[in-house]
């Protein structure tokens, strides 16, 4: 068992709505709660108090790197543990977090942070990356104002360790990114931080995802254009993830062409992050190059989903890249490896819903998708198969 002690940081403001199920997924791991309120009007703190939360009150400066790093002073802890109220620590992941060699062993530790989009919270719809929730209570400071970050250039690397812990973050999701408040809030202050010269490249990167986010493709583009440029004007090569919004928003725009045309270069840059080569798979796909798109998804399916140093989407390295694969035989008149690949896609997600209603279409024409099935799976595998289009009937 842990002998560490381990706190528990937050920062909140009117999060009425989901405190309570961030806070019940944590009180039986850290030893201590810190909450600091920066200016609630609703019922978060009576909720975080009846988790026997120490609250504190923080006069807002518009500085969410200074709001977390006076939680973390309020702090006993050797270790602190800390999160957003829209997010939830994986309750089949609790006793990793309360064993001791971790905390032995590291100064700072990545859990696995996976964001979900859409509607509601489906696997299916998501993004995992390594993030750093787990650090020594040892003068680590937060720096930004916005979008903030630890500061962990003095541990070094063999010091930061990963536990396969997972965190679900709902804050991207339709109900949240529809309040309108916080996104106009967020929009002033990045732009602020631009005319003050802080952070501009990173600035205008998080514009261009709130724009993404709202479907305002055109303006995405161009400020994740600006962010590129801002980086290369410093010297520095652009993170993975601004190209990946880059190459998702020419895709949602149709601007295939143009996407066709740098997407190699990048990849150079990235040559094993699986999401780029995805893309170059559905670019190459919709301009109808669909033997070349095949290659493309089957690297992405010997790639995986498993490298936690990119944005990884769900489902790219797997069941997304199978179901392409499907689409492209479909065009080429392979209804037979059509079938059997958009199959290996329910395998691995079931419930895909574009998976499944590609299956229709397969079940409503000719006769013979059972005997496809039987003839390319068997035991498990075919069981599983037969309960998926038995439902789909």
């Amino acid at each position: 068992m842990r002998t560490s002690q381990l706190s528990l940081c937050m920062i909140v403001k009117n999060e009425e709505n989901c405190i309570a199920k961030c806070l019940n997924s944590v009180k039986n791991v850290v030893d201590e709660i810190i909450i600091v309120d920066t200016g609630s009007t609703d019922k978060t703190i009576e909720i975080c108090r009846s988790f026997q939360a120490n609250t504190f009150k923080f006069e807002w400066n518009g500085s969410f790197a200074d709001a977390r790093n006076h939680a973390i002073q309020q702090a006993s802890g050797e270790w602190i543990l800390w999160l957003d109220a829209d997010e939830e620590l994986d309750r089949d992941d609790q006793h990793q977090l309360l064993e001791e060699k971790p905390f032995e062993d590291y100064d700072a530790i990545n859990i696995h942070l996976i964001n979900y989009y859409g509607n509601y919270a489906d696997k299916n719809h998501s993004t995992n990356i390594a993030h750093t929730r787990l650090f020594r209570n040892n003068g680590i400071k937060f720096i930004n104002k916005m979008h903030e970050r630890l500061v962990l250039d003095q541990i070094p690397k063999e010091r930061i360790g990963e536990l396969p812990v997972k965190v679900h973050h709902y804050g991207y999701l339709d109900e949240f990114v529809k309040n309108k408040g916080k996104s106009k809030r967020n929009m002033l202050m990045l732009e602020q931080q631009i005319k003050d010269g802080e952070n501009v490249h990173f600035a205008h990167y998080y514009i261009a995802l709130e724009h993404y986010n709202h479907k305002q493709y055109p303006q995405a583009l161009q400020r994740v254009n600006l962010s590129i440029l801002s980086f290369l004007l410093e010297d520095f090569l652009p993170p993975s993830m601004v190209y990946k919004l880059k190459y998702s928003t020419l895709i949602a725009m149709g601007r295939l062409q143009e996407a066709s045309q740098g997407i190699d270069k990048v990849i150079n840059l990235y040559p094993d992050f699986v999401d780029l080569h995805f893309y170059k798979g559905v670019i190459l796909y919709y301009l109808k190059d669909y033997v070349e798109a095949i290659k493309c998804f089957h690297h992405c399916l010997d790639l995986g989903e498993e490298n936690m140093d990119y944005l990884v989407l769900k489902g790219v390295g797997s069941f997304q890249a199978w179901y392409y694969i499907s689409l492209c035989q479909k065009e080429l008149k392979k209804r037979e490896d059509s079938i059997i690949s958009i199959m290996n896609a329910l395998l691995i997600a079931p419930t895909y819903e574009q998976g499944r209603e590609l299956l229709c279409i397969y079940l409503k024409g000719e006769e013979d998708t059972p005997e496809v099935l039987a003839g390319n799976f068997k035991g498990e595998k075919l069981s599983k198969l037969e309960k998926i289009i038995q439902d789909l009937k």
